[in-house]
């Protein structure tokens, strides 16, 4: 029994190198003195204090800590004044910018010309002072400059003194847009290590340097895998810690059974080295990805540094698994809301090192705070198929068939569903889950003992069962050949059958394993014409699953990085991408999605 005493809640800290990106607001004013423009600035800056309140506390960086936001010194009505702000914005590490005002202002003197910034207008509907009309000027010098923006347009009209109450579709368009400009800045600079190269041929974990630094701003670190049994070797971990570690492991995890034959099994004193060798491989990589203070003080200064990951890729197959343990453990619970250290800020670590899987999920987390769960896209059920192997007839979500999310093992125990809020199963941001929901997301996970077959040198693997009726997507980022990467996504919910049926299903291919059961939704049309469809569109033998509905937050981050996205089930009118995206085509907003990142290309390189 896991007890809740195990699982101290940490405070929120930037564990990373490099400050957080903070959002610039920037209030632009009409420059004509004499009158007008001091008839204003009390209004505009008014505006923008709103705003920067409104995103603060509504807003929280991945790490748990409250997005800061940095307000222009003054109105700016000019260039001069524009590079003033860009000056203090530089300084302030400002990482996207969001231009207001209620007023006509002069666009292409006042906008905001960095090209690395991600930016929004929202230029105030209203009738007294013309901030759509600027609105309208400002997304037109944005178009022809080549500096794509978010325009924000209130539906209704405000009065200009009416700076205090933001409406519902303006604050909607605001956060939208900031949580994709903050992913968009809190991944420049940052690094994805890759531990291993390329598992079992699978493309994913080819890892593309030319991608992750052109379009993410991500420099690829790798390691031999070598490097593990080094650091084990020679003690390049905190002693101390691993002990804690170990203990909690051995206190609080369910140890499932050992689905080998028993003559193939191996012995009691195997699994206990297995058992401690994966502890070790936990602290490791932790150690590899973001860096141990307490290395520097054992004598191991360089690498107490870590690569300061924001993602890594443990490859494991086959020939790391065909001797040593596999990454299950340290896959599964590094990127859970939880450790032997308490609830923290989940890492992502891609099983197979998929590289392409492991930015999908950093896309998830940044956007949500939540934990993300990495998946085999395994198995399309029909109706007729799981009636005719189980003798049950679909129902509920299950009606039209469904797709047996599945891996060995390394899903985050988060996809337990275990939280709760307002008396649903969720997966929440880590900081808010308590001591006792970790503890319920661990108590209904099993690890068993890896199947020999796949995993010669043993390891364990978390075996759980998602509850159904949860809102999830899940989302895929490909690349191809003469086109780059593409992002795929559908929304939809978990479906839960009945154990009888979970256990035939599941048995077919291995019951040690975690199964999410998803039914996307479908439209009759494309590639959600059904479930079939879904899987038969689908780019890859990888996916990630996130909690709710977040279509739309990632189509507008991958308009930000220039990613067309290829396939998706969001309603059109809650897309939101750039303004200029609309002058590549009103009617098909895919291939117009498609023309747009090729004509600007990837946001920090050349095409």
């Amino acid at each position: 029994m896991a007890d809740p005493k195990a699982f101290p809640k940490n405070t929120p800290v930037n564990r990373l190198k490099g400050t957080l990106p903070k959002v610039g607001i920037r209030p632009t004013i009409d420059g004509r003195h004499g009158g007008v423009r001091e008839s204003l600035e009390d209004v505009v800056m008014a505006l923008a204090v709103t705003v920067a309140k409104f995103i603060s506390a509504n807003l929280k960086y991945s790490c748990g800590l409250p997005v800061e936001c940095v307000i222009a010194d003054g109105c700016i009505g000019g260039l001069a004044e524009a590079a003033t702000c860009a000056e203090k914005f530089t300084r302030e590490g400002v990482g996207l910018t969001i231009t207001v005002t209620n007023c006509w202002c002069y666009g292409s003197e006042t906008m905001d010309m960095d090209p690395l910034t991600p930016k929004a207008v929202w230029g105030f509907n209203g009738t007294q002072r013309p901030g759509a009309v600027y609105l309208a000027a400002v997304l037109a010098a944005h178009a022809q400059k080549g500096l794509p923006a978010f325009g924000i347009y209130g539906h209704d009209v405000k009065d200009l003194e009416d700076t205090k109450d933001i409406p519902c579709d303006v604050q909607e368009k605001l956060l939208r847009f900031a949580r994709a400009g903050l992913a968009v800045a809190t991944m420049r600079g940052k690094s994805y290590l890759s531990m291993g190269g390329t598992s079992m041929g699978i493309a994913g974990s080819i890892v593309s340097p030319d991608f992750l630094e052109k379009y993410l701003g991500i420099r690829v670190e790798s390691i031999d895998l070598s490097e593990f049994v080094r650091r084990w070797e020679e003690g390049i971990f905190d002693p101390v810690e691993y002990e804690k570690a170990l203990q909690w492991t051995q206190n609080n995890v369910n140890f499932g059974w050992d689905p080998n034959p028993v003559e193939e099994q191996h012995t009691p004193e195997r699994k206990q080295w297995v058992l401690e060798t994966c502890v070790k491989m936990a602290l490791i990589a932790r150690d590899l990805m973001v860096g141990n203070p307490r290395l520097k003080e054992l004598g191991f200064a360089e690498e107490a540094m870590g690569h300061n990951a924001i993602a890594a890729g443990f490859q494991g197959q086959r020939q790391w698994t065909d001797h040593f343990p596999n990454g299950d453990f340290l896959e599964s619970l590094l990127s859970s809301s939880f450790d032997w250290t308490g609830v923290r800020e989940p890492h992502v670590v891609a099983t197979e090192n998929d590289h392409l899987n492991g930015v999908t999920m950093l896309f998830g987390k940044l956007l949500t705070n939540r934990a993300q769960c990495f998946a085999d896209v395994r198995t399309y059920w029909s109706p007729d198929a799981i009636a005719r192997v189980t003798g049950w007839k679909p129902q509920g979500a299950a009606q039209g068939g469904v797709i047996h999310l599945i891996n060995s093992g390394a899903v985050a125990l988060d996809a337990t569903f275990a939280c709760q809020a307002d008396g649903k199963p969720v997966i929440k941001p880590w900081w808010e889950v308590s001591s006792e929901e970790a503890a319920k997301m661990l108590e209904e996970t099993n690890y068993c003992y890896g199947s020999l077959g796949y995993f010669r040198g043993g390891g364990y693997s978390s075996n759980l069962n998602s509850r159904g009726g949860v809102p999830v997507t899940m989302a895929r980022l490909n690349l191809v050949a003469g086109l780059g990467p593409v992002l795929q996504l559908a929304e939809g919910w978990t479906a839960e059958l009945p154990e009888a049926v979970h256990k035939v299903l599941c048995d077919r291919t291995d019951p040690t394993w975690p199964t999410t059961w998803f039914a996307p939704r479908v439209t009759g049309e494309g590639p959600f014409r059904d479930v079939y469809s879904v899987m038969n569109t689908w780019g890859a033998n990888h996916g990630v699953f996130s909690y709710g509905h977040i279509g739309a937050d990632l189509i507008a981050l991958a308009a930000l990085l220039r990613i067309p996205v290829n396939m998706h089930n969001v309603a059109d009118q809650d897309i939101y991408r750039p303004h200029v995206w609309a002058s590549f085509g009103t009617k098909d907003l895919e291939g117009a999605d498609y023309r747009a990142c090729a004509s600007f290309g990837p946001l920090y390189g050349r095409k």
